[in-house]
């Protein structure tokens, strides 16, 4: 390798799990912000070594990089326990590369530290502000409606996305990087630094820096991430108007880290914090460019008092209280107070009832607020290509009061729990005026997503959950501030569905595919693979080398 031994023997050797790769826009960035990483590890007295992870890049792997996130968890923590290095940063920040990463250095054990790819720019067209995800399908609505031309959907399309990073509303990447700075895992500030700004480059290389003297320090994962530390990071996400996707990641993070953490949990946060971030989709105006300009994490954090665990430890070797003290908000429309919510609950709410024993999730403040008592007869798709058939025939037999179910798009059913759950508003009710409608679906949803969506329902229809003996026709009652969902079918009557239904064929015979239907869990349980979790059993430690 032309290395001398000057070079890089008695120092800490430190990997850089890089997430780069020519299909990740999120990612375009880090051909050279690992040049930066490496220059603070080097500045630091460290030696560097970059090992390519899997990219995942949400907007191009099929079905979903959510059955590819647990195989990066698989891949990270493997790539740190067999190469000699004695520390790791994790470079990431498309959706499910946050919690693949982590997962998997969770599970490795060796200090690491998380740098954030970090949002793109806002977009742009004909003096409107746009934001990724959210805007394209309010626009897709309106093309097929017929409100705007073909023409008009591209020039959209070009200046939604103007620089790289990942997408600059409250999505799943950005609620995932806020989670693991409400973690402990990164720099103070780093989630919210435009990928774009001059400021990214320099905590790139600061990253550097402080994973040589977190080696020097052993500062390892179990001594940051505890009880109260996932506590705190459920508390950011709710006060963020996070992304549904959160539920699962955060579950399976916990339970890689030995931490009990469930649905039950989950609604009980939210009761209690407010959404404080006036940021796109739940928020009605904003974006994590004008998040960060306004004070960015570690301003929301500050206004979070009480609600805080601020004698957590976080990768500076300092608390999150101390980390804090220096922070401050610059606008208050942006970053709102404890007591002016834009939703006076938190961003999750948690229904169960005959339709979802194991529960299921709905986004309250994305959604028109008269469909969070609602009740009426469902329409019910066993597949997606059936489904946007029936939605875009201009004839179907749709009220703005049905409910739509797509069922068959859970972990194992989709596979892999596609976006498939924020279903198309039907072209007869888009042509009607309407624009939100009660959908239910064991599939997820993007964090840019919107309406009166619920989803992750458990157990999912594919394994006989009671989803899959739902009927057209059938009525469905949701009761969102009581925390219900259920359908009006007698006992009875689902006993006789139930003797009925016959388990669908798998969806794999061999491979990767194979290996994920025997173990994947439910939405509930973080959707992780059964050995993974920490309580499963002991790892098998430094491997032998003779």
């Amino acid at each position: 390798m032309g290395l001398r031994p000057e070079e890089w023997s008695g120092k800490p050797i430190v990997a850089i799990l890089n997430t780069w790769s020519d299909i990740n826009p999120c990612h375009q960035h880090f051909k050279q912000r690992v040049e930066d990483v490496k220059r603070g590890v080097l500045e630091a007295g460290g030696f560097p070594i970059e090992l390519p992870a899997l990219s995942l890049s949400e907007s191009y792997v099929k079905p979903t990089t959510m059955l590819y996130r647990n195989l990066l968890a698989i891949e990270a923590e493997e790539l740190l326990v067999s190469h000699p290095v004695d520390g790791a940063v994790l470079m990431g920040g498309c959706d499910k590369t946050t919690p693949g990463l982590v997962m998997g250095a969770i599970n490795a054990g060796l200090p690491f530290i998380f740098l954030p790819a970090g949002p793109m720019l806002r977009g742009n067209w004909r003096g409107k502000t746009l934001g990724s995800g959210s805007d394209a399908f309010k626009y897709w609505d309106e093309r097929r409606a017929g409100e705007i031309t073909a023409k008009q959907w591209d020039e959209m399309e070009a200046g939604i996305a103007r620089s790289y990073g990942h997408c600059m509303t409250m999505g799943t990447a950005s609620t995932m990087t806020a989670i693991a700075e409400a973690l402990g895992l990164t720099l103070p500030g780093a989630s919210s630094i435009p990928a774009a700004d001059s400021g990214h480059i320099r905590m790139a290389s600061k990253c550097g820096v402080r994973i040589v003297g977190m080696i020097a320090e052993e500062l390892t994962p179990d001594r940051i991430l505890d009880e109260n530390a996932f506590d705190n990071a459920l508390t950011v996400a709710m006060a963020t108007g996070c992304s549904t996707n959160a539920v699962i990641h955060l579950i399976a993070m916990a339970r890689r880290a030995g931490v009990k953490l469930d649905l039950d949990a989950i609604d009980g946060k939210s009761r209690d914090v407010p959404v404080i971030a006036n940021v796109r989709p739940s928020g009605s105006t904003y974006l994590m460019e004008d998040f960060y300009y306004a004070g960015g994490l570690t301003g929301l954090m500050s206004r979070l008092g009480d609600h805080l665990h601020a004698e957590c430890m976080t990768v500076t070797g300092q608390t999150l209280g101390e980390n804090l003290q220096d922070a401050e908000i610059y606008d208050d429309d942006v970053i709102r107070s404890l007591d002016n919510p834009i939703y006076r609950e938190g961003s999750i709410a948690v229904l169960k009832g005959n339709l979802a024993p194991d529960g299921c999730v709905i986004k309250p403040a994305a959604c028109d607020p008269k469909f969070h008592v609602h009740e009426g007869p469902a329409m019910v798709f066993d597949s997606y290509p059936d489904l946007k058939v029936a939605l875009d025939d201009e004839n179907l037999d749709i009220t703005a009061d049905h409910v739509l179910v797509l069922r068959n798009a859970g972990p194992k059913g989709g596979p892999g729990m596609p976006e498939w759950g924020m279903i198309p508003m039907p072209k007869k009710l888009l042509k009607e005026g309407h624009r939100d409608m009660v959908r239910i679906s064991d599939a997820r949803m993007s964090g840019t997503s919107f309406g009166a969506c619920v989803l992750h329902v458990a157990p999912e229809s594919y394994v006989g959950g009671p989803l899959a003996l739902l009927k057209s026709g059938d009525i469905v009652r949701m009761d969102v501030p009581n925390r219900r969902i259920d359908m009006l079918v007698s006992d009875e009557e689902l006993q006789k569905r139930r003797a009925a239904w016959k388990e669908p064929p798998p969806k794999f015979g061999r491979g990767y595919g194979w290996m994920f239907l025997q173990h994947i869990g439910q939405a509930d349980k973080g959707a992780d693979f059964d050995y993974l979790e920490t309580a499963y059993g002991p790892a098998s430690g430094e491997p032998d080398i003779y």
